[in-house]
């Protein structure tokens, strides 16, 4: 029988002998899609764009002529028309004046320290020597970089089944609703699986933001086609973790998930792998143990790695081996350099979460000089009200001390230690006591990075934060915040003086990153303090250093481009040069109509950088709802663009035009149809003219900065080839 009444779960009674089943455990539940979803532009782009964030005296590269120092963006009058230029300082005083249109040429210079940073003599040598050398190696990286491609996208990889109705009703059993980028992650993800390619993902998202949840809707459509999953991560406590809310999500389900950890007895460890090589385990879940030889799984059908950053190199090799055969998803929250590289590269794809969880609020952070006061106050701030507090100690020699000054300073502290050097059970114990708040302080090492969540852990205290790596700090900071109370991060330092500079520029960014989702800003800013490591190497890379890492990023997608078509990279080829266009009209955006420098720059660098006229267009009308009308100048400077665009197609490599007439230049390789231009030579013999091989002129009377544009766009119409 079927009836309406409020009820949320099903009963079984046994007298009368009565199943009530409710509708939820039957259909799922969906939760409310209320909020208004925008359509999301490729966070990854964006961040990448923003990169453009120029300071005066931050080094830059131009591509034709090296490394120089930003030095503004003036206005000079030329021909009588203004425009805008960008001025660049380079060795002995001189200045080079880049007008706004070329900013395509320049890119921020990501090697290692600004100071440090090569500056160029303007016409000499040095910096076309140091291109050819690191184009020279591009070109060895990509083809490395092909073969590991090409042999991935060779092999046919395991097109899943989709298991639309019941992966519908796993989806709805999510309690939470899913964010945009989520979205868009999972649905990238379904689609790289249902695909007879191997897939290699990387899903980058801060710590909390619904990573896990892309990983087991993974992890269903794989179980779903008969296959099994590995669940590969770096400390037990974190296997457990993931164990648990792997076991709770699939607890509807038929499927068997195991967990391979330090806290299982080796009888019960051996139980699991005999089970895993029958093929009777679905999911299992473990540390690197997972690697060894003896774990024998029936039929793999999909990796997933999280942080994949803490595995070892020799266990990387091993999972590279995986690579070419199963499907893998890597979950990360800040990360590595060279993977990001790789992603970067688009070698390897990419999903970036940005958007933060409804009512996240993102963690204030504080970097200071280590006194007792300061942690005291921020100690009762959290205890008084009612939260707990996790106090990073990471000397286990001097732990207990450090657990008893703290006592002494705060005696209404309930305290606990925790380090990797207690046993199993124990270690297991203080965290549970921990999570159930029988204490409210644990003072541990950083075996908590990767712990449990602990909702009403709000502060974390980091000694000595100087010695930690960016990823790591990032990692420890995401330990609090995880429910709507604001979080508070202090990381306590020595003073100045016993700080190496490097360390200061990691405080440094990880104080500037508090946003919600900064996790992919963080590793960007690694990548330039680090250097960018080698892409696939160990060594770490001078190449990068000589020319920067943008620039060194754009010359290896092109050559990656090359190889794939099949054509010999052309090292000496003028990157990103584009047409050369000069209308003798003024193309800016004007100061009064946008005042802050450093928005009209972004706007200048997204204009030079769009791909189409729809490009073009969205920017138009982006500029018009937060500007207000474009100014004359500001349209010219679109209009402009579009006719770089066509002529750019059309194998143009420079227009002149004026008042009275101009003339075009065409490369050798251009795509215009000779009988075309002859034609149109014939039809008007004294309007147009050749002058030499490549230079086509043309006299035609167009005083206003109206008909120059009419003039050439009809002209370079009437050249395209005709599709």
């Amino acid at each position: 029988a079927i009836s309406i009444a409020p009820l949320d779960d099903g009963l079984l009674l046994q007298q009368p002998q009565l199943a009530l089943i409710a509708e939820s455990p039957l259909f799922g539940q969906r939760v409310m899609q209320r909020r208004r979803r925008e359509k999301i532009r490729d966070a990854g782009e964006n961040v990448i764009k923003n990169l453009t964030e120029l300071r005066e005296g931050a080094p830059v590269v131009h591509i034709d002529h090296g490394v120089g120092r930003y030095q503004g963006l003036i206005t000079l009058e030329i021909e009588g028309q203004s425009a805008e230029f960008l001025q660049l300082q380079y060795a002995e005083e001189a200045k080079l004046y880049v007008p706004v249109a070329s900013l395509h040429l320049i890119a921020r210079y990501t090697g290692s320290d600004d100071a440090l940073a090569p500056l160029h003599r303007l016409g000499s040598e040095t910096w076309q020597k140091a291109k050819r050398k690191a184009a020279e190696q591009v070109r060895d990286v990509a083809a490395e970089l092909l073969d590991i491609y090409a042999r991935r996208a060779a092999r046919e990889g395991y097109a899943f089944q989709d298991p639309q109705l019941d992966y519908d009703t796993f989806s709805a059993g999510f309690p939470f609703e899913e964010t945009p980028d989520q979205q868009a992650a999972i649905e990238a993800v379904r689609a790289d699986m249902l695909a007879p390619k191997p897939m290699d993902r990387l899903i980058c998202g801060d710590v909390g933001f619904g990573k896990t949840e892309v990983a087991m809707r993974a992890a269903f459509i794989a179980v779903h086609s008969g296959r099994q999953v590995a669940v590969l991560v770096p400390t037990t406590l974190l296997a457990q973790q993931h164990y648990n809310s792997f076991r709770d999500r699939f607890a509807d389900w038929p499927v068997k998930v195991e967990v391979m950890s330090r806290f299982k007895s080796t009888k019960e460890i051996q139980a699991a792998v005999d089970q895993l090589a029958e093929g009777k385990v679905d999911i299992l879940i473990g540390t690197h143990k997972l690697l060894q030889d003896d774990v024998k799984f029936t039929n793999l059908g999909l990796v997933i790695i999280d942080e994949e950053h803490r595995f070892g190199v020799r266990q990387k090799e091993q999972l590279k081996a995986l690579r070419s055969e199963v499907d893998i998803l890597t979950l990360t929250a800040t990360p590595i350099p060279r993977t990001l590289n790789m992603a970067v590269a688009g070698m390897r794809d990419l999903s970036i979460i940005a958007t933060p969880p409804a009512r996240r609020l993102s963690v204030r952070t504080f970097v200071m000089e280590a006194n007792k006061p300061t942690i005291k106050e921020a100690l009762l701030r959290e205890l008084l009200r009612g939260g707990q507090v996790y106090y990073l100690h990471n000397d286990v020699k001097t732990i207990e001390k450090c657990a008893a000054d703290l006592a002494e300073l705060v005696p209404e502290a309930r305290i606990g230690i925790g380090h990797g050097q207690m046993r199993e059970r124990e270690l297991e114990q203080v965290m549970g006591d921990f999570y159930h708040k029988r204490f409210n302080v644990l003072v541990a090492s950083t075996i908590i990075e990767t712990g449990i969540d602990v909702p009403s852990a709000n502060t974390i205290i980091i000694e000595r934060a100087d010695k930690f790596g960016l990823a790591q700090l990032h990692q420890l900071r995401g330990r609090v915040g995880r429910s709507h109370h604001q979080a508070y991060a202090y990381l306590l330092t020595p003073p100045r003086k016993q700080m190496t500079p490097d360390a200061e520029k990691r405080l440094e960014a990880i104080a500037n990153a508090q946003d919600l989702g900064a996790g992919f800003v963080l590793a960007t800013h690694d990548l330039e303090i680090r250097g960018a490591g080698e892409l696939l190497g160990d060594g770490q890379s001078g190449q990068i250093q000589a020319v920067g890492f943008t620039l060194y990023m754009e010359m290896l997608e092109r050559a990656v481009k090359a190889i794939q078509k099949g054509e010999q990279p052309n090292l000496d080829q003028p990157l990103g040069g584009g047409p050369e266009i000069n209308l003798r009209v003024p193309a800016l955006i004007p100061e009064d109509y946008l005042p802050d420098v450093h928005a009209r720059l972004i706007l200048y660098k997204r204009i030079a950088n769009a791909a189409d006229e729809d490009g073009l267009n969205e920017l138009q009308v982006e500029m018009i709802d937060r500007f207000g009308l474009l100014p004359e100048p500001a349209k010219h400077l679109i209009r402009l663009t579009l006719l770089k665009l066509q002529a750019e197609k059309l194998g143009i490599t420079k227009i002149d035009a004026g008042p009275q007439g101009g003339r075009i230049e065409f490369a050798a390789d251009t795509p215009v149809d000779p009988m075309a231009l002859i034609k149109l030579i014939q039809t008007q013999p004294k309007r147009y003219k050749f002058e030499g091989a490549t230079v086509f002129k043309f006299q035609v009377p167009m005083e206003r900065p109206e008909e120059r544009f009419n003039t050439l766009e009809a002209l370079l119409e009437r050249l395209a080839p005709a599709e």
